[in-house]
């Protein structure tokens, strides 16, 4: 597979994402339709839908067609869609902008906004529920246990409030790998262990997938970053600068912009070797590692 090749498998992918998303929510009509309008706004607001086409990848790699795994894909879309809501609040982020226009509070208001990355966090597991055809009860059990503590307190959850904490203060290392691990990594790390176990990988398999989302999800937040230092608003589709206007604990604030590359590199490197070492069926997991590494936005 070339990079040309995983330009389509991308397209392909992100478009069985987004017709099953479609149908993961209510009509934009329906009743309330402030909420359902809301919801929509922000789940389609466009994206690359990394997240759950890691999902797709991770469970092709253990020889699973993608489509058992759009439930779960679909979940953890939901749940980063709710994250993004949230993050930008009045009360987290206060930003004005996501993927190139206003942000949801910004158009349906703060309350509406806080309902609907509520809503979405909930309709995630109402999604993930569903047992596609072939896939043992026992397994979506385990993957919604999974992607339940990737979510919470001590996952995504509490990397945020580690983030908010750490604001203005002096940036350790060891306080920037908390944030960066759980915040984004923790929900990167539960794609890939949800195709594979919804896939049934075995258990050297599914380690294999932890250790590649563990380097991947690291590499993915250190890469944003160094966005956020270098990237612009048309390719990121939100203002930069912010990290070092809030005072955030980040990679380049701990170590500098040059080191901070040097990391990101090791990581998406390791990340392809693991990919390699699960056979050809895997390469789609080798590319997306360079992919996260030279993304723009």
């Amino acid at each position: 597979m070339r990079v040309t090749e995983l330009e389509s498998y991308l397209a392909s992918r992100r478009q069985l994402v987004q017709e099953a998303l479609e149908k993961s929510l209510p009509p934009a009509e329906s009743y309330p339709p402030a909420i359902h309008q809301a919801m929509r706004y922000s789940l389609f607001a466009g994206g690359k839908r990394l997240r759950p086409i890691l999902v797709l990848a991770a469970g092709e790699s253990a020889g699973s067609p993608p489509e058992p795994l759009l439930p779960a894909a679909c979940a953890v879309e939901l749940i980063h869609t709710y994250s993004l809501i949230h993050d930008d609040l009045p009360a987290m982020d206060n930003d004005d902008y996501r993927r190139g226009r206003p942000t949801c509070h910004k158009v349906f208001g703060e309350a509406i906004a806080l309902l609907a990355g509520d809503a979405l966090l909930t309709q995630a597991f109402a999604v993930l529920s569903q047992v596609p055809a072939g896939i043992p009860p026992a397994k979506v059990l385990q993957a919604i246990g999974e992607l339940a503590t990737a979510a919470g307190s001590q996952g995504m959850i509490g990397g945020q409030v580690v983030d908010m904490e750490a604001e203005g203060q002096p940036a350790t290392l060891e306080i920037v790998n908390y944030i960066h691990t759980h915040k984004t990594g923790s929900l990167i790390r539960a794609c890939l262990r949800l195709g594979g176990i919804l896939s049934g990988a075995g258990e050297e398999q599914l380690a294999v997938l932890t250790r590649y989302g563990e380097n991947l999800g690291l590499a993915f937040q250190i890469t944003d970053d160094i966005l956020d230092i270098e990237g612009d608003f048309t390719r990121m589709g939100k203002k930069g600068g912010m990290d070092v206007a809030r005072g955030k604990a980040t990679y380049p604030a701990c170590l500098g912009l040059k080191k901070a590359r040097e990391i990101a590199r090791e990581l998406c490197a390791e990340a392809q070797s693991l990919a390699l070492s699960l056979g050809p069926a895997a390469e789609p997991l080798f590319l997306l590692a360079g992919y996260v590494l030279n993304r723009q936005g």
